[in-house]
């Protein structure tokens, strides 16, 4: 950027002082970040004796470019007569450019060898860990056992941190969501590892403890490959990756071939177009032949795909005509024929769409309970290998239905890290399934062994959570499918000069440069997950038209997208539209604050001032942060201040709503268990309550009122983004 300005800078006759100083504090400050670059680079060449050389190399380069530009740009004395043959950007500026690119170069020289180190880093520690796993899968003592395990579980620690920072510097969203899903398999596995070895070593000659734990060793070092593959950007013995083609991704292209044909009426074949359509039709057979969709669905998708064939041969038709005679008429039909073509798929991907986000919700609901992991505990203590074999049989229909769930659900992903995350749970069913049932077969034959027991536990635990995951994928692919959030939803409230604020067109859009990232990124993060506390909050409401659930969800929408700010990313691109976002956020804050006075008069006395004491924190809190996105200010330094203000506002009402929510919860769960902690009749809730022929009797409140038990706990770990 700085070098920009200075080969950019226009050639005037007359230089001010103010100009000449500006040119030598860029030269300067060019200088400096070089030197500090070059540090670094030094520092990493003297830990690294195989790339030393060359690493010294472009450092030396790069120190004696930028202390040309600092000589080039050295300007403040130009007035006075004995700096006449002093050569300036003034009297050579072909001399700045061949040091700008000199620059350039160097600088992604040092780059390029810094991230092969990162990169022999990772691999140097996946062999570490590979290693290990080798010594862990031959010991035959529990003694040994212990201390290799404890040194694996180092190594572990030490891959997963050098994976983690590779993950948050990928730009690839793909590659960042396989990484995350080849993190989540390595660090669940590393639970299974433990708790399987050790049940083979306490009973050596059991066959389904072998099976087990070969299952957990087989799927580690398949993660271990594919993150090695994303780092390296490379697959085994040369293969090209051949990314799975979704339902969405099909009619997505095919829609775009169709409405290009407006511009150019000769840029594709009919015979391509054709074909497009053939292998979207083709795909719609993994729903059609599926024995889980409803009749229903089933005759519309056919149906749909009928018309589409007609359509096309329609738009076909009138396309060829064009070509020929390019009247105002047949450019009209062609007009007509594109939109009912268009119109067709979007019938067929919201067709699609329900088909699988219903059977997903019926089957999530229907599994929610995890009885059949609950009889395979029972059954297994009690040694009944009968029971065992025939709820094994059944936790084997239900791995099916949930494979051909996700197998579906990546048809209508909307995005490719969703596609990725639903291949990843297929795999976590496919793999998991079998591992319950060895687990089972292993506690059935010892049924008083604990560690046989703790080892299906384990194995149950992650069944159950990859479950409560595939309710967040759920709800993430029906959000992209309204529009309400890519990778999560962002609450847009823009300014639109002339609307919101009648000075808002005198104001210059200013962004964040690099370093004022940096430094407000520590907040920025704790912003983002304090968002993710308050969706888990929210999630657990039964009711979700709840005001205070939909003021709280809005609040976390705004200060997600508040959080992208400070990375330079989302929606809000200017310091203006952060001020804007932040008055909005605390009119909801305000607005949540009347919400809870309301309700706090159907909450028993002993309940009353706690709730009474939030809402008031909330009401202060939200009032400084109004004054403070209101405040006026001018200057660089000024306004960052004031986007750290604000930024640190918003963080402590998000963390006061971490502890508000749970309180609310917590009281309507009372009313729901019948402890009678809410008065009778609540006039807060009447105008939402006022449809249906019971909507005022106490039961109709009281449903109002519930939340979901916490059966589906809700793991730390995410799949698009690794806290």
């Amino acid at each position: 950027s700085q070098i920009t300005t200075l080969i950019n800078h226009k050639d005037k006759p007359k230089r001010s002082d103010k100009t000449l100083q500006a040119i030598q504090r860029v030269g300067q400050a060019v200088n400096l970040a070089v030197g500090r670059f070059v540090t670094v680079g030094e520092a990493i060449a003297n830990e690294n004796h195989e790339l030393k050389e060359e690493m010294s190399v472009a450092c030396i380069e790069a120190r004696r470019a930028g202390e040309t530009i600092a000589q080039l740009t050295d300007v403040a004395s130009l007035d006075h007569p004995e700096s006449d043959s002093h050569i300036t950007i003034f009297t050579d500026k072909t001399g700045v450019v061949k040091a700008a690119r000199l620059l350039l170069s160097s600088v992604t020289k040092v780059l390029v060898l810094a991230d092969r180190i990162v990169i022999k880093q990772i691999i140097t520690s996946r062999n570490k860990v590979l290693a290990t796993m080798e010594q862990l899968e031959k010991v035959s003592s529990f003694q040994e056992f212990v201390q290799i395990f404890s040194q694996f579980g180092n190594e572990m620690v030490e891959f997963a941190h050098l994976t983690g920072d590779r993950q948050n510097d990928l730009k690839d969203e793909k590659k960042k969501a396989r990484m995350a899903a080849s993190r989540a398999v390595l660090e669940k596995c590393t639970m299974m590892l433990l708790t399987a070895s050790k049940t083979c070593l306490r009973h050596p000659d059991c066959e389904s403890a072998r099976i087990n734990k070969d299952g957990v060793f087989h799927r580690m070092r398949l993660a271990l490959e594919q993150v090695i593959e994303i780092v390296t950007d490379s697959r085994p013995n040369g293969e090209s990756e051949m990314p799975p083609i979704s339902i969405y991704s099909g009619i997505k292209e095919f829609k775009n071939k169709v409405e290009g044909l407006r511009e150019n009426l000769y840029f594709l074949s009919k015979e391509n177009l054709s074909t497009m359509l053939e292998v979207i039709l083709e795909h719609t057979e993994d729903f059609t032949d599926s024995a889980y969709t409803s009749h229903e669905h089933r005759e519309h998708i056919l149906e749909l795909s009928k018309q589409a064939k007609m359509e096309l041969e329609q738009l076909v038709s009138v396309w060829m005509q064009a070509q020929n005679q390019k009247t105002k008429d047949l450019m009209e039909d062609l007009e007509v024929a594109i939109l009912k073509t268009c119109q067709c798929m979007n019938e067929l991907k919201r067709e699609v769409h329900s088909a699988a986000t219903s059977l997903a919700a019926d089957l999530l609901k229907y599994h929610t309970d995890h009885m059949v992991l609950k009889a395979l505990k029972i059954t297994g203590v009690e040694g009944n290998l009968e029971a065992v074999a025939e709820y094994t049989c059944k936790l084997s229909e239900q791995k099916e239905q949930l494979v051909e769930m996700c197998r579906l659900l990546r048809h209508v992903s909307g995005t490719e890290p969703l596609e990725i995350t639903c291949i990843h749970a297929e795999d976590t069913f496919q793999v998991t399934g079998p591992q319950i049932i060895s687990a089972a077969e292993t506690l059935a034959l010892h049924p008083s062994s604990k560690i046989a027991k703790e080892n299906l536990e384990v194995f149950c635990e992650a069944w159950e959570s990859q479950l409560s995951d595939m309710s967040m994928l759920l709800r993430e692919i029906n959000d992209v499918f309204e529009g309400r959030r890519g990778e999560k939803r962002v609450y847009l409230s823009l300014p639109r000069p002339g609307k919101h604020n009648a000075n808002l067109k005198a104001l210059k859009p200013v962004k964040l440069d690099t370093e004022e990232q940096a430094k407000i990124a520590k907040l920025g993060l704790e912003l983002h997950l304090l968002t993710s506390d308050v969706d888990s909050e929210t999630e657990k409401w039964e009711d979700q038209e709840n005001e205070i659930v939909q003021h709280g969800q809005g609040m976390s929408s705004m200060a997600y997208s508040m959080y992208l700010f400070t990375r330079g990313e989302g929606l809000l691109k200017t310091t203006q539209d952060l001020f804007h976002q932040a008055q909005i956020f605390a009119t909801e804050g305000t607005k949540l604050a009347s919400a809870l006075h309301a309700f706090s008069d159907q909450v028993q006395d002993d309940d009353k001032p706690l709730l009474l004491l939030e809402a008031e924190k909330l009401i202060s809190m939200c009032k400084q942060l109004q004054i403070t996105a209101k405040a006026s200010v001018q200057g660089k330094s000024a306004t960052f201040t004031k986007v750290d203000a604000c930024i640190l506002k918003t963080r402590n009402v998000m963390t006061l709503l971490c502890q508000v929510l749970p309180l609310c919860c917590k009281l309507l769960s009372k009313n729901k268990a019948g402890n009678g902690c809410l008065k009778p009749a609540p006039p807060w809730r009447e105008d939402r309550i006022r449809t249906g022929t019971n909507a005022h009797t106490p039961e109709r409140r009281a449903e109002t009122f519930g939340i979901k038990s916490l059966e589906n706990h809700v793991t730390n770990m995410t799949f698009l983004d690794s806290k």
